[in-house]
Order: structure tokens, then sequence, then C-alpha cells
């Protein structure tokens, strides 16, 4: 029972960091930074994908029932430095009860290289109690419903493989974001 416990907690934890980013005042900027534009086919080969787009991305592709495709996202984010996506990593293996893959998300999130120092111990213990404050007492951070929702449904019956979402998100997308973060 207590792993149990322990994996629906991790769930619990992972939507409540992924609505505090989706809820950012310029996650639909971020996000636009990754989209497909048709005016634009691919990036160049000197053009870096922002990393806090694709964090964005995956927050709302955990939000709306995407799992696979979040977990592909934060990924790449995680390759390229960002630690939330790290710990959005941990908290996903968690959750999963795949208890080896979250230590080592945990630990590439402790000793990360990046140019700041890494979070202490202290610094994820204050996420684990805002994430059971907000369980408990609710939050202003708003989960995506209706359009918003609609819009990742349609990108993923276009993605490849199996219900998957490989590529980028668009620009209509992009736009019910930015109605979904102006509507509060």
């Amino acid at each position: 029972m207590p792993e149990i416990t322990r994996s629906a907690q991790a769930g619990q934890r992972l939507s409540v960091i992924s609505r505090w980013v989706l809820n950012e005042p310029d996650a639909a900027v971020r996000m636009g930074r990754i989209a497909d534009d048709p005016d634009h086919s691919a990036y160049e080969a000197d053009e870096q994908l922002d990393v806090d787009g694709v964090l964005v991305f995956a927050c709302l592709l955990h939000l709306t029932g995407h799992p696979e495709s979040a977990q592909f996202w934060w990924q790449l984010a995680a390759g390229a430095g960002s630690r939330a996506a790290m710990y959005c990593l941990h908290l996903q293996h968690l959750r999963l009860g795949e208890a080896r893959e979250a230590r080592h998300w945990y630990h590439q999130l402790m000793q990360s290289t990046s140019e700041s120092a890494p979070p202490d111990a202290t610094f994820i213990e204050g996420l684990e109690i805002f994430a059971r404050y907000v369980r408990t007492s609710g939050s202003g951070a708003n989960a995506p419903t209706g359009r918003l929702e609609s819009a990742v449904d349609r990108l993923a019956s276009t993605g490849t493989g199996s219900g998957g979402i490989v590529h980028r998100p668009d620009r209509q997308l992009v736009q019910r974001l930015h109605e979904f973060t102006e509507r509060r």
C-alpha cells in the first residue's frame, strides 16, 4: 500500500507543478517559440529549440492526458539542462512506480552542471510542502479545459505513431493557450 500512496502523491505533485508552469503569464509566448510555423518549414541548423517552451508543452500534454508524449518532451528539455523538466521526470517515474528511473532523474537534478547552483534538499522539500498545500487547499492555477484540451486532442490525432505527439505544437494550440492564460 505505501507504494500506491507514494505513486499517487507523485502524480498529484506532478499535476500541481504542471498547472503552475502552464499558468505562468508568459506560457503561451514560451510555447509559441517552439510552434510549427507555416512560413518557416524547419529550424535552421544554428537555431536552438526554446527549452522553456518545451517544458510548457510537456506540462500541457501531461495535464491533458498524454503522458507518453509529455515524458518525451520533458526528456528533451531535461537533456538541454532544464531542472524543472528533470524534477517532472523524477515525479513521472515515481508516479509510474519506476524507482530506478526516478532516482536517476533526481540525481541528474541534484548534480546538474548548469551555471546556477543545483537545488538543495530544502528547496525540494519546499516544493513538496507547496504541492501538499495546493492539494489540500486548492490553487488559483487552472487546469486546461474546453478549447485548450480540444486543441491538444486535435494535435494528438494528427501525431505519428500510436496516438502519440511527436511533432511540435502548432499556432492554433498556442492561440488556445494564450486565451487560457488571459481568461484568469
